[in-house]
């Protein structure tokens, strides 16, 4: 079946095109031609974009979203397909057609007590994001497996998963306080009391902090083998809240590829030249900075040192960050654009199918309008169908 997209503006990697034509043959992209040289009448499905942006479908390398969804109360646990079933929904109509779910392998409480951070919850929500495309679905599901160092327990968990393909993102994190995202102490209590683990608790502050100077931690040669291990499995490995250049090195020697939320631009530029690709929380540009006081996005975007965005824990922030960062900061649109498709598609490995308006690429699409100033996706299309039609009404 070929279905024409006419009368939008294409955002294209480089460049944004109207009075173009956008052609699509099942699930592909199969050229870009100028109207006044086709005869709309010859396609089986026409889409009128009525002026809109046509761009890309976001891909989200880091969402923690799930877990609000399958587990809304400390207590309260939600069918995990549903969870699945009922978030795709949302990302959608929020403009996001890949995700990489981001579940943790926590040691500990100390960020509140998840079930899904549990071993056998991480296995079945695994499972079940790989299968889940054998059965009806929207979107495309991926796992971004995200390990504390010291869960020594990991190392077997996730070799496994490796080994099995049933992962398909990994990222080292340390929370020890006094560093990375909580160098300021104050902030990290603060962090941990809000979430009320019963480990905190029982031990008190300051015994959190004497359990970090004395607690055990993967060594540098399990963490090298399990980057070389995804590396070999064709599985993206990254570095969380990077720094100083000393731990940009070491994440590089252990065969890391990208470097999610470095602590300053300093870092974050350090981090690109020694190869890794930055990525950045779409919220914190929602926001106008860190909501841990770190990195400002936006700074980073407009200083050339972030590559990507994501959407964290806010996936809605994807689609205004774009418009905000073209509005407010001057950015340019196939720019900006390029941060949540091509780019996070190439630290995925992915875009040889994905990630921008290109004859061979896969036709997952969205049209977007601009609507009371702020942007609303009209129409959602993955494998070049029409997933999500949106018309809203005064």
């Amino acid at each position: 079946m070929k279905t024409a997209i006419y009368n939008g503006k294409l955002i294209t990697p480089a460049e944004v095109l109207e009075n173009k034509v956008l052609v699509l043959e099942n699930d592909r992209i199969i050229d870009i031609l100028a109207e006044d040289v086709i005869d709309l009448g010859q396609y089986d499905e026409k889409i009128d974009a009525h002026g809109r942006y046509v761009c890309p479908g976001f891909i989200d390398t880091h969402s923690d979203k799930i877990e609000q969804i399958i587990q809304p109360r400390p207590t309260s646990v939600m069918d995990f397909e549903m969870g699945l079933k009922e978030i795709e929904r949302q990302l959608i109509n929020q403009g996001i057609t890949t995700i990489y779910h981001s579940i943790s392998l926590y040691q500990d409480d100390y960020f509140g007590a998840s079930e899904l951070r549990y071993k056998k919850n991480v296995l079945k929500l695994a499972e079940l994001i790989n299968n889940i495309h054998e059965r009806h679905h929207l979107i495309h599901h991926r796992l971004h497996l995200r390990i504390e160092i010291d869960n020594l327990e990991a190392f077997d968990i996730v070799s496994k998963m490796l080994r099995e393909k049933t992962v398909h993102e990994i990222s080292f994190m340390d929370h020890t306080p006094g560093q990375g995202q909580y160098r300021n102490i104050e902030t990290y209590r603060k962090t941990i009391t809000a979430y009320h683990g019963e480990t905190v608790t029982t031990l008190g502050f300051e015994g959190v902090l004497e359990h970090h100077k004395n607690k055990r931690t993967l060594s540098f040669e399990q963490l090298h083998e399990l980057a070389e291990l995804a590396r070999a499995n064709g599985i993206p490995a990254a570095s969380h809240d990077d720094d100083t250049a000393a731990k940009l090195q070491v994440n590089k020697e252990l065969g890391v590829a990208i470097s999610e939320f470095p602590i300053t631009i300093d870092v974050a530029r350090q981090a690109q030249q020694l190869g890794l690709a930055t990525v950045v929380g779409a919220p914190n540009i929602l926001l106008g900075g860190s909501h841990t006081g770190n990195l400002s996005a936006a700074e980073a975007v407009k200083e050339g040192c972030a590559d990507i965005l994501c959407s964290d824990y806010y996936p809605a922030a994807m689609l205004h960050s774009i418009f905000i960062m073209h509005k407010q900061h001057g950015v340019p649109l196939p720019e900006i654009v390029n941060k949540l498709t091509l780019n996070p598609a190439r630290a995925m490995c992915i875009d040889n199918d994905y990630g921008s308006l290109a004859v061979g690429k896969k036709a997952d699409l969205l049209i977007i309008k601009i609507l009371d100033g702020y942007p609303v996706i009209t129409h959602a299309l993955v494998d070049g169908k029409v997933i999500s039609q949106l018309e809203y009404r005064v």
